[in-house]
C-alpha cells in the first residue's frame, strides 16, 4: 500500500511539472501566422546546402575509407585463402568493390534524386 501511494505521488508531481514547464510551440513568421509547416520548411531549406556539404565532405569519405581498407582487407585474405586452398573466393572482394564504387559516385547523383 506504501508502495502504491508512493508511485501515485511520483505521478503527480510529474503531472505537476509537466503543466507548470511545458508550453506550446507555435511557430511565428513574419506575417504573424502560426503556420508549423511553413516554419519547418524555411528550416529545412537553410540547412539543407549545410547537410548537403557535411555529407559530401564528411560522411561519404569516411564511408569509402572504411570499405577501401575492407575491400584490400578482403582481398589479401582471398589471396592468402588461394595459396592455401587452390580456389580464390571473388564473392567478398566483389560485393565490397561494387559497394566502394557505390559510395564513391553517390554524391554526383544522390542529390539530384532527393531533390537537394
Amino acid at each position: 500500500m506504501k508502495s502504491g501511494r508512493k508511485m501515485m505521488g511520483f505521478a503527480a508531481l510529474a503531472l505537476v511539472l509537466i503543466l507548470a514547464f511545458g508550453a506550446t510551440a507555435m511557430a511565428s513568421g513574419t506575417t504573424g501566422s502560426t503556420d508549423v509547416a511553413t516554419a519547418v520548411e524555411n528550416t529545412w531549406k537553410d540547412a539543407s546546402a549545410q547537410i548537403k556539404t557535411v555529407v559530401n565532405n564528411v560522411v561519404f569519405p569516411c564511408i569509402d575509407l572504411i570499405l577501401g581498407v575492407f575491400f584490400f582487407g578482403k582481398l589479401g585474405m582471398a589471396y592468402f585463402d588461394y595459396r592455401k586452398h587452390g580456389q580464390f573466393e571473388w564473392a567478398g572482394p566483389a560485393i565490397l568493390f561494387a559497394c566502394l564504387l557505390f559510395t564513391l559516385t553517390a554524391p554526383a547523383y544522390l542529390w539530384s534524386i532527393l531533390g537537394i
